[in-house]
């Protein structure tokens, strides 16, 4: 009995759709990429469910002819590949004929289409044609697909949430109508408009309709060419940027595709101009003859092979960089500098009251036994010790409300600093006397530092019992704003510090999607984000653990990392926030301190729970013992270095 066999035309089918539709969105892309085929200056999308449920695609293009209908949904029927020539000719987005016929085998399908007199109209499930007949429709094409995966419920089990379906969708219509801003596209679901250009033809107006007008606004046009290559588009200017690289969209000959070494062009152009972790919005349209690109190399086609792929490179390097040195990219770095300036003043009378009074305090709880050192009391009108550098208005890092004035002192003395728990975690009880012990633990292994001097405006020198020991001033400040942060984020209160001028937080329809199904995480660290038009929030407060001036930085850079696709809990979210609010509100390098100030981070350090590194891990301090320095000077020698056995 013969073992081998010719599988049917309905299961071929199906094993071709596991390659090409992978998800809803695929299906979305194949339909989109028909219609922009067949010369469409308009398409409409509705997907209900994310695509799972319904599907439809409707375009003002060609048509399908009454006698092709039949052929359209067999596999590899195509009307722009004729012969194997033309595989190296390929300018329509699709060609294969593998989507019609690979959609129709796990899905219910619907086709209503004219070429301009009497239209037709097909019935096919499963991959069998269950009705057709002539229909009197609009010039065009209309395809419905509904019940995706019906008959392969295997699939269902790889589909992820509504939301992140619904933003793949979002995602790839963006990118095609930035590929195509002739045509006008319309994106809709059961809640409403989720796209809407004009096709006028006008890229940086389809970008602002993705984007927003103020990301548009900061977009610079670029244009470069070569014999072989053409290349046009928009780069930002390096103040805006974004925590992934979702937001680089490239363009070949219209098809959106994904490439490595292009991206590595795009941040090679910009240089040292770009911070580590962040990466630029771009959008490039690249032109060249269909020989020297290979695009049947993957069924999606996302994927393609450039046969001059360096020189390509060569040139989107050398055009980005051109268009950015032409630009002034001084005058808002000079204003900051001066506000800095500004910032930077400090009144010393006030300082030594603050301090005068810091003492006796510190006087008072040693008398009472508490503790030896009593924490800094956090004061509403003048700094109580450090400058923040960060600041906007000069006021002091340990400017905060009343609320964390009272944390603060609970916090040194009654509530140990433990890292953020889990939501059914339930804390360790502590008797007073495992407290004090540890206390007097902690107390012995961090020294008693004397305040020697700053170098460079960067570490600041101290004597200890055993030799002299070197700190970074901005670690230490990021290991005690750390400290703070993880208890008073951790104790998120309903008390809200009301912003003067409200934010309002643009972003496109794809990000938007994914910060409303992230709000609840949002609001575990006290952001709350109120829906405010279609992509945009606004922000009316702030967490009172915010240090005022920083309330836009810290709210964008906590919703960067919700988008910047890691899977957190609300502990590990927690502890990023934490991380994140004690960089940001921390003194920098270069930043010089009296000597008043570096005393008063220095006593501060020594009440943290763990002084020796920030919460990146970098080391806080080093020592030098009296011994090493002994060595350095030669006063006493290894023996091994000894000459003529003296010492």
């Amino acid at each position: 009995m013969a073992k081998i066999h010719e599988l049917s035309e309905a299961l071929s089918n199906q094993i071709a759709a596991g390659e090409v539709i992978e998800r809803p969105a695929s299906v979305v892309k194949e339909l989109v990429e028909n219609a922009i085929d067949a010369h469409a200056t308009q398409i409409d999308i509705r997907i209900v469910k994310a695509g799972l449920d319904t599907i439809q695609v409707t375009d003002n293009g060609d048509g399908i002819e009454q006698d092709d209908v039949d052929t359209a949904f067999k596999r590899h029927a195509t009307s722009k590949i004729h012969d194997r020539n033309d595989l190296f000719r390929v300018r329509s987005l699709g060609f294969r004929g593998e989507a019609l016929a690979s959609i129709a085998s796990v899905a219910d399908v619907t086709l209503e289409t004219s070429t301009g007199e009497v239209g037709t109209a097909v019935h096919i499930k499963g991959g069998d044609i269950l009705d057709q007949h002539l229909e009197a429709v609009r010039k065009g094409t209309a395809l419905t697909v509904r019940d995706l995966f019906y008959n392969t419920p295997a699939r269902l089990k790889y589909v992820k949430s509504y939301q992140t379906e619904l933003a793949h969708i979002v995602d790839i219509v963006n990118r095609l109508a930035m590929g195509h801003p002739q045509i006008a596209f319309t994106l809709k679901n059961e809640h409403g408009v989720q796209l809407k250009t004009a096709g006028t033809g006008d890229l940086q107006q389809t970008i602002a309709g993705i984007y927003g007008v103020s990301v548009a606004q900061k977009l610079l046009p670029v244009h470069g060419e070569t014999p072989d290559f053409e290349l046009d588009g928009y780069v930002s200017l390096p103040e805006l940027t974004r925590a992934s690289r979702q937001y680089i969209s490239l363009l070949i000959n219209g098809r959106y595709v994904k490439n490595t070494q292009l991206n590595k062009a795009i941040i090679a152009g910009y240089g040292s101009k770009l911070m580590v972790g962040r990466y630029p919005v771009v959008i490039l349209n690249l032109q060249m003859d269909p020989l020297l690109v290979d695009v049947n190399v993957h069924p999606t086609k996302r994927e393609v092979r450039l046969s001059k792929e360096a020189d390509l490179a060569k040139l989107i390097q050398a055009t980005i960089r051109t268009k950015l040195a032409q630009q002034n990219l001084i005058p808002d770095a000079l204003r900051n500098q001066q506000q800095k300036k500004t910032a930077n003043h400090i009144d010393l009378e006030q300082l030594q009251m603050n301090l005068n009074q810091i003492s006796s305090q510190q006087q008072s709880y040693s008398n009472s036994g508490i503790a030896e050192a009593a924490p800094q009391p956090y004061q509403t009108q003048a700094p109580a010790s450090l400058p923040d550098e960060a600041a906007d208005d000069g006021q002091s890092i340990f400017t905060q409300p009343q609320r964390l004035a009272a944390w603060d002192a609970k916090y040194q003395t009654d509530v140990p600093a433990v890292p953020f728990p889990n939501a059914d975690d339930q804390p360790a009880e502590t008797s007073p006397v495992e407290t004090a012990e540890t206390q007097a633990a902690e107390s012995q292994r961090f020294p008693t530092l004397r305040y020697l001097g700053q170098v460079h405006g960067t570490y600041l020198v101290a004597e200890g019992p055993d030799g002299f020991y070197m700190v970074d001033q901005h670690a230490a400040q990021e290991r005690i704003n750390y400290e703070k942060f993880r208890v008073a984020i951790g104790e998120v209160s309903p008390d809200q510090q009301n912003l003067l001028v409200p934010l309002v937080l643009d972003y496109p329809n794809t990000d938007a999607i994914r910060i409303r199904e992230q709000l609840p995480l949002l609001e575990a660290v006290g952001i709350h984000l109120e829906p405010f038009g279609q992509n945009s929030f606004v922000v009316h407060s702030h967490p009172t653990w915010m240090q005022p001036g920083h309330e836009e930085k810290l709210t964008r850079g906590l919703i960067d990392e919700l988008l910047a696709g890691h899977k957190l809990t609300v502990a590990s979210f927690r502890e990023k926030t934490a991380i994140m609010a004690s960089c940001k509100q921390a003194i920098k390098a270069n930043h010089h301190l009296d000597d008043q100030q570096a005393r008063a981070l220095l006593a501060k350090l020594a009440t943290t729970e763990d002084p020796f590194n920030c919460p990146h891990g970098r080391p806080v301090l080093i020592h030098f013992s009296a011994q090493d320095l002994q060595k350095m000077f030669k006063r006493i020698q290894d023996p091994h270095e000894s000459w003529n056995g003296e010492e």
